[in-house]
């Protein structure tokens, strides 16, 4: 059987990181079952769906790697075929007109309420005979006996009684199509054999599945896979910080990191933490997915973002570092670019974002060196005679290399009776502008002779 998945988020706001993970693990199943992938456009909330947010959804995924087949499906263009349905269903005796005002229902509302029950529309209108003229929504005709059941992929089997399931509404009174009527048809004309979402769609799922039935049509297969919490413990919502994936790229997380956390946010394959991109195509399936919500770790998010630094090439982390100064910095002066890759493997040096690298080459990009108030105070009379002292030595040699430089620095320390810390923090301060940062030798070798002198004659 060919598998066909989908992901079908809706454009009213930025994608949520839980939105994220539901599209790659529905894209990971179509691939390693060599099957297709699509993604669906759910925009009939006309007031709230943007253009802005679809085309930075389609970017995002695009960020990570998961890349739909064919053409995005865009649900409004679909409106006339749920109509269509919505009709079919009337005329099969599976849906009806219901005329209850708004205030009607708001009373069955606080009924319910006051006795903690959930609500659920008493069927005043199901066995009206007659069409009246006045505005109607169309419900369907929910079964009233019985239980439904789902062999759900992830949760096992879930069983419900029928008379919790409400007459749903599936068209509203200006004719346009609900979710639930939407999302049911367009699976169907999409030809969809595997649905992944979160499980506070399980109720969803149910009302699915009696249209379905109503008309006749095969059964997805369903995978209800449970949501992420936020660091605190509750549900992870677009409040929370690092909550949408513009949010993890702004601070230079990696796509093959940030996809390595999300396939392992609630899903294991023995005790493998780090994938390959085949790796997690060839390993992926709903039997490692557990049933426990998966709780938001930004400290795992940056520990594997340093593993990824630390092992992808240079020459690509490089590439990445431009493109993110470019987006969220300033574009990288092009007579600067030799130096900076020539330096990336020691700026990576305990670097857990590409914001951290950014802010150790600092001393590259920036020739103009601000010393800190705080740190300026550590340039006091006795650094300033070692600077001086290391800058004699230092005109005096031909090559700039790792053992010169080492028998200046050892030289300084037996002259001024001090330590290592003695000589390379009032240099380090002086050519960064920081006490923090690169390996004082790192710094020399990255500058270059002349810029060095440059710099160290401004004390």
């Amino acid at each position: 059987m060919a598998f066909i998945c989908r992901f079908a988020p809706s454009p009213t706001g930025p994608l949520h990181i839980g939105g994220v993970r539901t599209a790659l693990f529905n894209w990971l199943l179509a691939k390693k079952n060599k099957g297709k992938f699509y993604l669906r456009i759910e925009d009939t909330d006309k007031e709230r769906s943007k253009d802005e947010f679809k085309d930075q959804i389609i970017s995002s995924l695009g960020w990570l790697g998961v890349k739909h087949d064919d053409k995005e499906y865009i649900q409004s263009k679909n409106i006339n075929k749920h109509i269509e349905v919505a009709d079919e269903l009337v005329k099969k005796g599976f849906a009806y007109y219901c005329y209850c005002s708004e205030k009607e229902l708001e009373e069955q509302k606080v009924q319910a309420k006051r006795k903690s029950l959930p609500f659920v529309y008493n069927r005043k209108c199901r066995d009206l005979k007659e069409k009246k003229d006045s505005p109607a929504v169309l419900r369907f005709k929910s079964k009233i006996s019985g239980s439904s059941l789902i062999k759900d992929l992830v949760q096992g089997e879930m069983n419900v009684s029928n008379l919790t399931i409400e007459d749903f509404v599936i068209l509203r009174k200006d004719k346009t199509p609900t979710y639930q009527l939407s999302a049911t048809v367009d699976d169907h004309e999409m030809k969809i054999t595997h649905v992944i979402r979160g499980d506070d769609h399980k109720i969803n799922t149910f009302k699915q599945k009696q249209i379905y039935d109503a008309m006749g049509w095969n059964v997805p297969e369903f995978a209800h896979i449970p949501l992420i919490h936020s660091e605190s413990g509750k549900k992870l919502s677009k409040r929370d910080k690092a909550s949408t994936i513009d949010d993890y790229i702004k601070i230079g997380i990696l796509s093959d990191a940030l996809r390595n956390y999300l396939l392992r946010l609630g899903w294991a394959h023995k005790d493998k933490e780090i994938f390959t991109l085949d790796e997690s195509i060839k390993l992926f399936d709903l039997k490692g997915v557990g049933k426990s919500p998966s709780k938001l770790d930004m400290s795992r998010i940056l520990s594997i973002n340093e593993h990824y630094i630390k092992h992808i090439d240079e020459k690509e982390l490089y590439k990445f570092l431009k493109i993110y100064c470019q987006k969220f910095k300033k574009s990288i002066d092009l007579s600067k670019e030799s130096i900076l890759l020539k330096s990336i493997n020691f700026l990576k040096n305990k670097a857990k974002t590409l914001e951290d690298i950014y802010q150790n080459a600092q001393y590259i990009l920036n020739e103009n060196v601000e010393i800190s108030v705080e740190d300026r105070k550590l340039i006091d009379g006795a650094s300033k005679k070692v600077i001086s002292d290391f800058l004699n030595e230092f005109e005096k040699i031909d090559q700039v290399n790792k053992e010169n430089l080492e028998n200046i620095v050892k030289k300084l320390i037996d002259n001024h009776k001090t330590n290592f810390k003695g000589v390379g923090q009032p240099l380090r301060i002086v050519l960064t502008g920081s006490r923090f940062g690169p390996g004082i030798y790192d710094i020399f070798l990255s500058l270059g002779k002349s810029e060095i002198i440059k710099r160290l004659k401004k004390i």
